[in-house]
């Protein structure tokens, strides 16, 4: 499962040096009109992303691109070691990684399963010792679906926490994990009434969450050793009482948590676990949920908290990683930059730097200076590219919908060709200002690229996501439909050059826009998009999927108890197609099923509709090769310039 390659190839990239912080290129003018870029510039390989340095900053793991293939990767960033690429086994989706101490790695792989009388998604977790070169499963391959909930690792990399259900008939217990030998020690038994278990940063697990149709309810205890006791039940619209992102002091029963009671949105707290007590509110936002944070290593203070309005922020509370951003930001003006990976001292750090128009490159920063280690795409120049810019528009109920436009450069913002383009997910997820080969291919090509944060959408506080409950195809497709009434009447527009594209649910919604409006929409294309809602429902619950507002999976997507899924489901209304589908799935794919795609295309064929049906070999829910990128833009390329000319 492991081959090592010459990092020398890449040392073109790898070896570039920036100037000093302090020192920054001068942008390039724009020019009137771009050139119509190739088609593989867009999906050119990139060398590495996701990169994660080592708790001593003399290494990095990411996602490496080999041979036109998407591998796990290591690079030894002191010596000229060779990269180490881990070849990861057929059929399995990576899902992440982290280091475990300093010379191993988790790696999580998700697989379809036969489940029942049908199929789940699994989960398993992976060790990869650099010092034996060895690849070992951690846990137990008996275990229930989900074999990959870490609840501690250890700073040396010795053990790890694990819950897993020792079967799919059980709750998950607690186990005692040893690395590598795989040692497995259960340290918090089953319970019928908890369904999560937490740790704090000391590796003792000090509290449990479990979930029913309308309530959640908490067990707790202050140290190893005590009983958990029930500190109580609440229902899920109790604001007084939804927690998130539980996170503990060391030795206290003090810590901070995520609560939504003040506004809807949720804002970061100090919470006291012993008496269920909300105390000092940290941070909020006028608009936003407050997303993720991050503490000391005791757990009693703050280092940074982060959230998102038009783009993601971060507010840092350790004054030498405050000082540190001030620095970068003073040097690269008109980017965003993140350091998105830190040693533990804190003394070399991985910076990305890029925008929506910049598909970005990868630094590492010490002593006041960056290095470049990694351009994410050479081939394509920012003044070429389009910016997307944050808007909103009014729904036909009176929501406010946050967007992002993107409009093709050198182009007059009249009479435009539309590709309406909503993301997947869909709970739990929503569209930034990122750099997107998609949007800026489709920009390129002269289209204007609307991405709405429809009803439901991550980000947008508790009300905003209870409209999308339940409205699957209906309500949440609303928002797509009125996105695009709102730029045609804005001029911005033509109404009768319209398609609709997307993945995932975004690929769902494509094929229900179609379908429902079949007058509004010229043309679809959908790259793994959920044709038949009800199977799709049954495949997601078995492996335990939640939202931070709703735990009860089906009543948020399908609502009513008594609605037929197969109302809003494009496999069960083939009558109402009029316009031509251009459908894409990888066959490999462990996130939306495979047959998702295939069902619905050979019913179409049969039926003797308008469609074109491609398999990806190999590929999963995205692209991990940059040939089949191309191939799929270049199919993009064709279909729209036959269907819905720019």
């Amino acid at each position: 499962m492991r081959s090592v390659c010459s990092f020398a190839a890449a040392l073109a990239v790898i070896a570039v040096v920036s100037p000093a912080v302090g020192q920054a290129p001068a942008p390039a003018p724009a020019p009137a009109k771009p050139r119509l870029i190739p088609t593989a510039d867009f999906a050119r390989e990139t060398l590495m992303t996701g990169p994660v340095l080592s708790p001593d900053g003399t290494r990095l793991v990411g996602r490496f691109s080999i041979d036109g293939k998407e591998r796990v990767g290591i690079h030894t960033l002191v010596t000229k070691v060779p990269l180490v690429n881990l070849g990861l086994p057929a059929n399995h989706d990576l899902r992440w990684y982290r280091w475990a101490g300093n010379g191993r790695i988790l790696i999580s792989l998700a697989k379809t399963v036969p489940y029942f009388d049908d199929e789940a998604v699994m989960t398993r977790l992976y060790l990869y010792d650099i010092a034996s070169n060895s690849f070992t499963l951690v846990g137990s391959n008996k275990a229930g679906l989900e074999g990959d909930d870490v609840l501690y690792v250890d700073p040396t990399g010795d053990w790890l926490l694990l819950s897993f259900q020792a079967s799919v008939y059980d709750y998950p217990s607690v186990t005692r994990v040893e690395l590598p030998s795989n040692k497995m020690t259960q340290v918090v038994r089953q319970r019928d009434d908890v369904w999560e278990w937490y740790a704090d940063n000391a590796g003792v697990v000090r509290t449990g969450i479990g979930f029913n149709t309308n309530t959640w309810s908490m067990v707790y205890r202050s140290k190893d050793g005590e009983r958990f006791r029930l500190l109580g039940k609440a229902k899920y619209d109790d604001e007084d009482a939804a927690l998130d992102l539980i996170r503990f002091a060391r030795d206290s029963d003090e810590g901070f948590v995520l609560n939504n009671r003040e506004t809807g949105r949720y804002a970061l707290y100090r919470y006291n676990f012993a008496t269920r007590t909300l105390g000092e509110k940290v941070l909020d936002s006028p608009t936003n949920d407050i997303t993720d944070y991050q503490t000391t290593e005791d757990g009693s203070q703050l280092k940074a908290a982060w959230f998102t309005d038009e783009r993601d922020r971060i507010v840092w509370y350790d004054p030498k990683m405050k000082t540190v951003q001030a620095e970068i930001d003073g040097a690269i003006k008109g980017s965003e930059n993140w350091i998105v990976s830190r040693s533990r001292d804190d003394s070399r750090m991985i910076v990305w730097t890029g925008a929506s128009n910049n598909p970005g490159s990868y630094y590492i920063y010490g002593d006041g200076v960056m290095k470049r280690i990694a351009r994410i795409n050479e081939a394509l120049k920012p003044a070429e590219l389009a910016p997307t810019r944050y808007v909103s528009y009014t729904a036909r109920d009176g929501l406010k919908i946050p967007a992002y436009l993107t409009l093709p450069v050198g182009r007059e913002a009249k009479g435009l060709a539309l590709i309406v383009l909503p993301h997947g997910g869909p709970y739990g997820v929503r569209d930034k200002p990122d750099y997107d080969p998609e949007v800026q291919f489709l920009a390129n090509r002269g289209y204007a690229v609307l991405q709405p944060n429809y009803r439901g959408s991550d980000g947008y506080g508790k009300a905003f996501y209870e409209k999308g409950e339940g409205q699957w195809g209906r309500a949440m497709q609303d928002d797509l439909d009125d996105g695009m009434d709102w730029l045609v009447k804005d001029g911005v527009v033509d109404a009768k050059r319209v398609c609709i594209m997307g993945t995932s649910y975004g690929g769902y919604a494509a094929m229900w826009g179609a379908t429902r409006n079949p007058d509004r929409y010229r043309c679809a294309a959908s790259y793994a998009g959920v044709s038949d809602l009800k199977r799709q429902l049954s495949y997601q619950l078995a492996f335990k999927v939640s939202t931070r507002y709703r735990k009860d999976w089906r009543r948020t997507v399908q609502g009513d108890a008594n609605f037929d899924p197969r109302t809003v489901s494009p496999l069960f209304t083939l009558d109402r197609l009029k316009v031509p589908l251009l459908i894409a799935h990888g066959d490999a794919d462990q996130t939306v099923p495979f047959k998702q795609s295939k069902l619905y295309a050979d019913a179409l064929q049969k039926a003797g509709k308008p469609v074109e049906f491609v398999a990806y070999k190999g590929e999963g829910h995205g692209f991990s090769t940059s040939a089949n990128l191309k191939d799929w833009l270049d199919r993009l390329d064709a279909f729209l310039a036959k269907h819905n000319p720019s």
